[in-house]
């Protein structure tokens, strides 16, 4: 009877201890001011339930833009807003916070 001489012995794997596992994290894309539903979905995150739909109309469009503008992965300039985006944006935040209720 011949006998295996090529024995592999059962260990658990283990990593070498100078390996680095680097995790990868989910890439954002930019937003830019023509996100509207992005930045309001933005700015809901932030803010939450803090602002009604009546609220958030009587925001002043000074006061958005310095929101917009803080907004993680926002890639814009005040001097790119305009009245048309931030109405836009306006409309979307109350849509996203009527969706949430």
């Amino acid at each position: 009877m011949a006998t295996n001489d090529h024995h592999v012995a059962s260990q658990p794997f283990s990593h070498p201890p100078n390996l680095t596992i680097q995790v990868m994290n989910h890439f954002e894309p930019p937003i830019k001011w023509s996100d509207h539903e992005d930045v309001a979905m933005a700015l809901y995150e932030k803010f939450g339930d803090d602002f009604t739909e009546a609220k958030i109309y009587r925001i002043r469009f000074t006061e958005l833009i310095d929101w917009v503008l803080s907004l993680p992965n926002f890639e814009g300039t005040r001097e790119q807003a305009n009245e048309g985006h931030l109405e836009q944006i306006q409309a979307k935040w109350v849509y996203e916070w009527r969706d949430n209720q």
